[in-house]
């Protein structure tokens, strides 16, 4: 179903309208942006209506530059064959110009290679994959918020510096999961700490992690690695408050998004160290774009990718206004180097700047939850430890072995 920004003439007005007006109205060019994600599975509070917000936000908040924008939205279900057969329609029959979010990394890649097959523009706002700019990089694909790198640099480092020194890792039994154990793992052992013992679970199909969890306590780790994210995380959390591995273990959410925190309560959630590159409360600004989209999206903050989604969408636009619009729908590699070329400035992620790589260059910022004495107002769930500049945050474009980038 088609949302869109355009708003409904009604016939008596549109009688009233001169005939030269309506014919120059119809002949403005259209942008449709496409917004693909979770809408009914684990990933749903992370990406779901709440990024379909968030764009149409950016769209608002872009205003009327004399072309319109449609939005459309579609389920991947978090299969990658359902993911790129959406895509693939969107980008050749239903005139798709940008696809952005894509929670779930297997799909998230996947659709980056249509993007590029199709020569498309595609805004990956909410898949942790490093890959997305590194190996399997391409001229079409941005990979805006976070990855698997920076969350094991900045959560991981962070927990063995305070004492945790021995791990256990339970993992998503996927691309993403993968990654961020083996990321995480790498920062672990850097940092002089150990790796015990690991457990890959089916993903998405399981909620019951307690003969996981029985296997990590059985391990004496002091470390509890939770290399997954949405409601697995949620999950975990609770049945391992449920069987007290949390008294004998300190749990290490790898991915963590504030929509997390607010499923478990700060009951459960009080004390866990995390990493974002946005919290609502951080600033004027983040507090000033959260305002406004809230009556969009009422009962849910956006977390990273969701403001990913807002930031990444309103850049697209500027650079579109920029190069034009029949310029930019004509190649989505072409409108994709523009944006590279442009510094990104939003309420949401403030001033930025996009690598040649394809990645967006932000800060990692290192959270632990409130307590529920500490929180004084609805979602202030986080106390800020520490922040890792942009250039320290993601790994270096020499290492990660994008194509793209000049020797």
């Amino acid at each position: 179903m088609g949302i869109s920004r355009r708003t409904l003439i009604t016939a008596a007005a549109a009688a009233a309208t001169p005939l030269p007006r309506l014919a120059a109205r119809a002949a403005a060019p259209t942008l449709k942006i496409g917004v693909l994600s979770d809408m009914s599975g684990p990933y749903r509070d992370i990406g779901g209506p709440t990024a379909v917000a968030c764009v149409q936000q950016a769209i608002a908040d872009f205003g009327d530059k004399g072309w319109t924008v449609d939005v459309v939205s579609g389920d991947h279900q978090n299969k990658p064959d359902v993911g790129t057969a959406i895509v693939a329609r969107w980008y050749d029959r239903e005139g798709v110009d940008l696809v952005i979010d894509c929670p779930n990394s297997a799909v998230g890649l996947a659709v980056a290679n249509v993007a590029k097959e199709k020569n498309k523009a595609y805004i990956n706002s909410n898949s942790a994959s490093s890959l997305l700019t590194g190996k399997d990089c391409n001229a079409n694909t941005i990979h805006w918020t976070y990855d698997t790198y920076m969350l094991g640099k900045s959560t991981g480092g962070a927990m063995v510096k305070a004492g945790g020194k021995t791990w256990f890792f339970i993992t998503a039994d996927y691309t993403f999961g993968h990654l961020l154990r083996d990321q995480t793992a790498m920062f672990v052992k850097a940092e002089g700490g150990k790796v015990l013992g690991n457990v890959n679970y089916p993903f998405p199909q399981t909620t019951d992690f307690s003969s996981y969890l029985v296997q990590a306590q059985a391990s004496g780790a002091q470390v509890l690695g939770l290399a997954n994210a949405g409601k697995d995380t949620v999950n975990s959390v609770k049945q391992a408050h449920e069987f007290g591995v949390n008294k004998k273990m300190r749990i290490a959410g790898l991915l963590v998004f504030l929509n997390d925190v607010h499923g478990m309560g700060l009951e459960i959630a009080q004390g866990l160290i995390l990493t974002e590159s946005f919290y609502w409360d951080m600033n004027d600004r983040t507090r000033a774009f959260t305002k406004r989209v809230l009556p969009r999206t009422p009962n849910n903050y956006p977390s990273m990718g969701q403001a990913g989604d807002y930031s990444g969408t309103l850049h697209f636009l500027k650079a579109v206004h920029d190069m034009g619009v029949p310029a930019a729908k004509k190649s989505g590699a072409d409108i994709i180097a523009r944006m590279k070329k442009i510094p990104t400035d939003d309420d949401a992620y403030g001033k930025a700047y996009i690598r040649e790589d394809g990645r967006f260059m932000c800060p990692a910022y290192l959270f632990r939850v409130k307590t529920p004495a500490e929180s004084k107002k609805p979602w202030d769930y986080y106390t800020l430890l520490g922040t890792t500049p942009a250039a320290e945050a993601f790994m270096s474009p020499k290492v990660e072995g994008c194509p793209l980038m000049k020797a």
